[in-house]
């Protein structure tokens, strides 16, 4: 920056201020300033940047897996809302051993970002209490364990109980839960509302309608194959998130059962027949985590902001239901 202004004749404020498309630069100045760039091959030195300000122009983005359409919504939203402020993301997948998550997250926060947002799969957060001075932390989807900070979450046990009353209209009553990785907060308390559907309306809870980590389309088929062989098998299913709903859509051709899944997918508008979901708008929710960020790096941050912001869901109802 000092040879381009040395070049231009200016000060290196000045070629910032063009860098940055300042409108009060005047024409000539941004003349001159603009073909010393050129002449020089000027591009900004972003380690530079980092050094002077104190943290990078980039928000961190930490999911289970960026496979996962719901995760990937929520990321494409951060990235969105981050860069309509000038910043970048950097996203990374945690994978599903809660023993993994630190060393990830500690070697995001290590770069010095702007902000994290972070969908858990760990059990103990405490230790991220000496980075919340420095780095806003904003939790989606997940609470987070042993932390008070900015938490964006879907009302997990309403959804479950609307898709679980929504089969119970339909007028079934053995109703099994599918789902994943239910030690998690969202699984339990969606495991919380199937149950108490089923006891509001009269219904025994048989726990051996509960078939847990079903993740991919083995494991959906296993889980079938032991639900069918119950002395008295379900007649339809609460499927607990859009990773089991898509394998439970393949495995079901041919033999379907009627089911509601807690998340939309891609192409569930489309299958035959498609699919009911309980939508969570994850969009929603990663833009809100991103505007969380930028909140909390204002002067008066923490004025008016409630930590733990809970979103309502609702039933997007499509033909799995009538079958």
């Amino acid at each position: 920056m000092r040879d381009v202004a040395q070049r231009a004749g200016v000060s290196t404020k000045t070629v910032s201020r063009v860098f940055n498309d300042d409108p009060h630069v005047l024409p000539d100045t941004r003349a001159l300033v603009e073909a010393a760039m050129r002449e020089l091959n000027y591009v900004p030195n972003a380690l530079a940047t980092t050094f002077r300000a104190g943290r990078a122009s980039v928000i961190g983005v930490a999911v289970p897996d960026v496979v996962d359409p719901f995760f990937a919504a929520i990321a494409r939203a951060v990235e969105d809302t981050a860069r309509r402020h000038g910043l970048s993301t950097l996203v990374t997948s945690l994978g599903e051993n809660p023993d993994d998550e630190r060393p990830a997250l500690e070697s995001l926060l290590g770069r010095q970002l702007t902000g994290l947002v972070i969908a858990p799969v760990g059990t103990d957060h405490s230790w991220l209490e000496r980075w919340r001075g420095h780095t806003p932390i904003v939790f989606v989807d997940r609470a987070p364990a042993g932390l008070l900070t900015d938490t964006f979450t879907e009302n997990d046990e309403a959804g479950a109980h609307l898709a679980t009353t929504h089969l119970l209209s339909h007028g079934h009553r053995r109703i099994a839960y599918v789902g994943d990785m239910v030690h998690l907060s969202t699984e339990t308390k969606r495991v919380e509302g199937w149950r108490r559907a089923l006891r509001d309306a009269g219904v025994d809870v048989d726990e051996r309608l509960i078939a847990s980590q079903v993740s991919d389309r083995a494991s959906a088929a296993s889980a079938l194959e032991r639900l069918r062989g119950l002395d008295e098998p379900p007649t339809a299913l609460f499927s607990a998130n859009a990773r089991s709903s898509m394998a439970l859509a393949h495995v079901l051709r041919g033999d379907p059962l009627p089911f509601v899944g807690f998340g939309d997918f891609p192409m569930a508008d489309t299958l035959t027949p498609s699919v009911t979901v309980i939508d969570q708008d994850p969009r929603r929710i990663g833009a809100l985590a991103a505007e969380r960020v930028f909140a909390r790096l204002q002067p008066d941050a923490g004025l008016g902001l409630d930590e733990l912001t809970v979103i309502d869901v609702s039933l997007v109802e499509r033909e799995s239901c009538a079958l």
